[in-house]
């Protein structure tokens, strides 16, 4: 028996005489020949030292959640509730990853994540089996493995990652797979949900601008990071996503009033019910078409049945039609929740306006213009009560405006009232407080424009 010296003895190999077959010819041969014959090598510490690196592991991955406010985080919840499209927009590293993965857990369903940019468009769109008889049974296009396997849990979400560099053959591909979900020949299941991810283009590696067709699919949310939550999740906790706690009394009422809502809008704005962007990088995001337009009434409806927040509500619907459309949607529908001016000039001293400034000033502007509409000296006297009314709730500042046109409507032979007269001194104290202040605005920009010539 012979020890190798690279061994330790307890490790060794040991060798064992093996019978050799004698030549033909009668050569002589030795008896034997030594056969070396491996011994198990006992476990040295570093498998040790790797489990233990391992439990550190689990203990450094070992997280909980808790309900928590997260204005980005619920509007996510919901519009993957709503069944539509979502891209989150945001810098590498941001955590668009982890909080699909934090979704997933938190609505127990099974991800399924597919890097587009390392796919063909094949792998997409199917590859081409061609059967018994093409002619009569035509050639059929067979699914990825992921897509039969989204299809045999029946439910899952499927995260759709680095969509920005993926070539414009692979997004469009994916046109079929975002909105009609198909993945060749086979339809995804309802209980499937659709995410994306994406890096600005300056941010991605060898990124490319969205296609148009494939950008006006989705509902596009800018993932951003919040202080508290970060600190807080590095802390072990992170925010829980829930999905929208759904009223069923209010369901009928939600569907009309996002139905009342976006056709008011866009009977009166119809050049917004299609407008394509002149630059790439825009029509690479949100903009309203027929289709956006549908995203922002079903997120509407979702929003007004879950009765969730007016900055959640703003991100869904800037997010289905781009901001410019989507703020003035936010502002028909501020004005919608107007009083009626009839009401308040039938009855000024119950009169119940806004509390919001701008929400206030324009339901006073309502009153104007309907006693402009119809001229009459009890009606514009009214008017001059409901001032009186705003005045005694809220600032004087925000009289100005309508005082002033209501004052333009005076006729000839009607008698100044003493509500105008109430409010003559506060208005013009107002004024004079503008004025006072953009002189001195005025003096320090003619400040600083001395100071940088010198």
């Amino acid at each position: 028996m012979t020890t190798s010296t690279l061994l330790p003895a307890s490790a060794s190999a040991t060798t064992t005489a093996a019978p050799v077959p004698a030549p033909a010819d009668g050569t002589p041969v030795p008896v034997s020949m030594p056969v070396s014959v491996p011994v198990p090598v006992r476990a040295s510490g570093t498998d040790a030292h790797l489990a233990l690196a391992d439990d550190l592991l689990a203990l450094l991955r070992d997280t909980t959640t808790e309900p928590r406010p997260d204005e980005q985080l619920e509007a996510l919840t919901l519009a993957v509730a709503a069944d539509l499209p979502v891209l989150l927009w945001g810098e590498p590293g941001i955590g668009k990853t982890a909080a699909l993965t934090q979704l997933a857990t938190s609505l127990d369903l099974p991800l399924t994540t597919v890097i587009a940019s390392v796919h063909e468009p094949s792998d997409f769109s199917g590859l081409p089996v061609v059967g018994e008889d093409p002619a009569v049974q035509g050639v059929p296009m067979a699914p990825p493995q992921w897509a039969v396997e989204l299809v045999r849990a029946g439910r899952g979400l499927l995260f759709l990652d680095e969509l920005s560099t993926a070539t414009p053959a692979v997004q469009a591909a994916l046109l079929r797979v975002v909105l009609e979900r198909r993945v060749g020949a086979l339809q995804l299941p309802p209980g499937v949900r659709i995410v994306a991810a994406a890096n600005p283009r300056a941010s991605a590696a060898d990124g490319w601008e969205l296609s148009p067709p494939l950008a006006n699919r989705f509902v596009h949310l800018y993932w951003v990071h919040d202080q508290e939550v970060v600190v807080r999740g590095l802390g072990g906790v992170w925010p829980r996503a829930e999905l929208p706690r759904l009223v069923p009394e209010r369901l009928p009422e939600a569907v009309a009033f996002s139905r009342r809502v976006v056709c008011g809008f866009l009977a009166a704005r119809p050049t917004l019910i299609h407008r394509l962007p002149s630059t790439e990088t825009r029509r690479g995001g949100a903009w309203p078409s027929p289709r956006s337009w549908d995203a922002a009434l079903t997120l509407l409806a979702f929003g007004t049945a879950a009765a969730v927040s007016r900055e959640v509500l703003a991100l869904l619907v800037r997010g289905a039609v781009g901001d410019g459309p989507g703020l003035e949607l936010l502002a028909h529908l501020d004005r919608m929740d107007l009083p009626d001016p009839e009401t308040l000039l039938a009855d000024p001293a119950a009169a119940e306006l806004p509390e919001r400034g701008d929400l206030r000033q324009a339901a006073l502007e309502a009153v104007v213009a309907v006693i402009g509409a119809r001229p009459e000296r009890e009606r514009w006297e009214a008017g001059w009560a409901v001032l009186v009314r705003a005045l005694e709730t809220g600032t004087a500042d925000l009289l100005v405006a309508p005082a002033t046109a209501l004052a333009a409507l005076r006729r000839d032979d009607w008698e100044v009232p003493e509500t105008m007269e109430r409010l003559a001194g506060v208005i013009g104290l107002a004024r004079q407080a503008d004025r006072s202040v953009g002189r001195v605005t005025a003096a320090e920009a003619a400040r600083r424009a001395a100071g940088a010539r010198r």
